[in-house]
């Protein structure tokens, strides 16, 4: 299974805001450069993730986003799930639909696929990865606190 790019860049994004120090707001535009994905992509990212409560976003002059919950809230799975169209395959027009058993396949395939990205949260992807932190900050890592 391969994630849509809007999934991937949205926990691309969740990863960057979880590197970030305790308090700290970032911007689009400081995600969209590190990525190098478009800002219009990444605002309609930003906007979804926001819509599941996984980021907060502040407008204004001191505007900005941020994590919306803990880390360790932020289920992988969950995301995976609120931002990704989950149908492999469109059965509507197949003339094979009322005997084929595929779909009830690939719908378990996805199922226990889900099931694994459960097991980890965006905590799990940040915590102890100082080079993470190095990449994503050019900086050394802050002590941030991910219990």
């Amino acid at each position: 299974m391969q994630l849509t790019s809007f999934t991937d860049y949205g926990l691309r994004a969740l990863i960057y805001m979880a590197t970030l120090p305790e308090g700290k707001q970032t911007n689009i535009t400081e995600v969209t450069d590190t990525y190098g994905v478009s800002r219009n992509h990444m605002v309609k990212i930003i906007n979804q993730l926001s819509r599941a409560g996984f980021v907060a976003a502040t407008r204004g002059k001191n505007g900005g986003i941020r994590l919306g919950m803990d880390p360790e809230k932020i289920v992988i799975g969950q995301v995976v799930r609120k931002m990704e169209p989950l149908q492999l395959v469109n059965c509507e027009e197949c003339a094979i639909t009322p005997a084929c058993r595929l779909r009830n396949a690939l719908n378990s395939a996805v199922q226990l696929f889900l099931k694994e990205l459960d097991n980890y949260t965006l905590a799990d992807l940040v915590r102890d990865n100082d080079s993470l932190y190095q990449i994503l900050l050019s900086e050394p890592p802050v002590a941030i606190q991910i219990k």
